[in-house]
């Protein structure tokens, strides 16, 4: 064989593999990672584990990374609790730039108030870029009452619920309890601008950062899920980004009639009439629902890409 025909066979054997490599990284699914709730931790044989369980049927060879906050399952379930989400993202931000099956994007899945800290993470993280983001259940414009505390005792849980009641603006509370951190106090909205150390920050409240704005719009669809029956999450229209009115406990108010939607303060009024902000409900209690309906309204149209 020639030269000539040596090297054109080289270079088509090269051409051939890099073809095949392309294509078989293409056709793979795009991974997920997931942040769990209050109560909760990462890899739970009855709450995520069954989820990533579920996925990995649904979407045969997805990767799942389900975000660990802490060294182990105690350390996960009680910084949920009491390491400020300021801490816990940034810690994910490593987890999730270290995890090399990651580095050309993701989708992500958060539940209850790791929806809100996922969203925190495309805010101040975009690197490696979060395509879609699914939020269940979260609460967005934060809470006005917790009835149900999760993994704690009663005893804790009503010390926690007098401390929101009482003093959730104080400094070591805010520092110390990360429920505190999204408690949204309806009758004391300046109080509450000023003094909210994580929420009134990613919400965009007192200053519009420019920059939680750009990685919001960066993404490809933000969804929204609500479930009508919630008994654990105060309002419920918390879920879909309403809240109540300001000044009074009683009225609602929907996104699109909030300031953070009509003076576009995250992007979410753009991303809206883009038609990449979906508005879904079911009608379960809190993070209750049918596998049949979520592969049906969310693998399906989110997550197999």
């Amino acid at each position: 064989m020639s030269a000539g025909n040596n090297f054109r066979f080289i270079t088509c054997s090269v051409l051939l593999i890099f073809s095949y490599f392309a294509e078989n990284v293409a056709n793979e699914p795009t991974p997920i990672v997931m942040w769990h709730g209050m109560g909760d931790s990462c890899c739970a044989f009855y709450s995520l584990g069954a989820i990533k369980e579920k996925l990995n049927a649904s979407i045969p060879g997805v990767y799942v990374h389900s975000l660990k906050i802490g060294d182990n399952f105690l350390e996960d379930v009680e910084n949920g609790y009491f390491m400020h989400p300021d801490s816990q993202i940034e810690m994910a931000c490593e987890k999730i730039q270290q995890d090399s099956q990651l580095a050309n994007g993701f989708n992500a899945i958060g539940f209850s108030q790791g929806a809100q800290f996922l969203r925190a993470l495309v805010q101040r993280c975009p690197t490696p870029r979060i395509k879609n983001l699914i939020s269940v259940g979260g609460q967005h414009q934060g809470v006005y009452g917790l009835p149900n505390c999760g993994a704690l005792s009663n005893n804790a849980c009503d010390y926690i619920r007098k401390l929101l009641n009482h003093a959730a603006y104080i400094d070591w509370v805010q520092k110390g309890l990360v429920q505190a951190t999204y408690w949204h106090d309806p009758l004391n909205e300046e109080e509450y601008k000023k003094n909210s150390s994580f929420l009134a920050d990613i919400n965009n409240e007192l200053v519009i950062n420019e920059t939680y704005k750009t990685n919001l719009l960066g993404l490809e669809n933000f969804v929204l899920i609500r479930f009508d029956n919630d008994t654990v999450v105060q309002p419920v229209d918390t879920e879909w980004f309403g809240f109540y009115k300001p000044g009074q406990s009683v009225e609602k108010q929907n996104l699109q009639e909030s300031a953070i939607y009509t003076e576009d303060r995250l992007g979410l009024k753009q991303l809206n009439e883009d038609n990449r902000l979906k508005f879904l409900s079911t009608s379960g209690n809190h993070l209750r629902f049918e596998w049949e309906w979520f592969e049906e309204n969310v693998v399906d149209h989110y997550l197999r890409n």
